[in-house]
C-alpha cells in the first residue's frame, strides 16, 4: 500500500511519461491486461489512456491494477497511472520515498 507521500512522488516522475497501454473499444480485455503486465515489468511506472469507457475508467483502472498486482496511482482525466514494483531488486529503477 502506498503512502500520500509516495503516491505524489510517482506522480510526480509519471507526469513527462507518454501512455504506454491505450485501452480502447475491447476494454479490459485479458490482451490488454497481458500488455499491462509486461509494460509494468519493464518500466515500473506506466500510464494508461482511456480512449473509451472513460465513465468507467477509476473501476476499470482499480480492475487492471488488481489483476496485474499494481498500485492504482492516481486517475487523472482519462488517463490513470499504475506502478509496480520489479520483483528483481537490480532492475528496480525507482526508489520510493519513506
Amino acid at each position: 500500500m502506498l503512502t500520500s507521500k509516495q503516491r505524489a512522488y510517482l506522480a510526480a516522475l509519471a507526469h513527462h511519461l507518454d501512455p504506454v497501454v491505450h485501452l480502447g473499444k475491447a476494454g479490459a480485455a485479458d490482451g490488454v491486461s497481458g500488455a499491462l503486465d509486461r509494460v509494468l515489468s519493464d518500466h515500473e511506472l506506466v500510464k494508461l489512456r482511456f480512449v473509451d469507457f472513460k465513465g468507467e475508467r477509476k473501476e476499470l483502472a482499480a480492475q487492471l491494477a488488481q489483476k496485474n498486482q499494481a498500485e492504482l496511482v492516481r486517475v487523472i482525466g482519462n488517463v490513470a497511472i499504475l506502478y509496480r514494483m520489479n520483483r528483481d531488486p537490480e532492475k528496480r529503477t525507482i526508489e520510493l520515498p519513506e
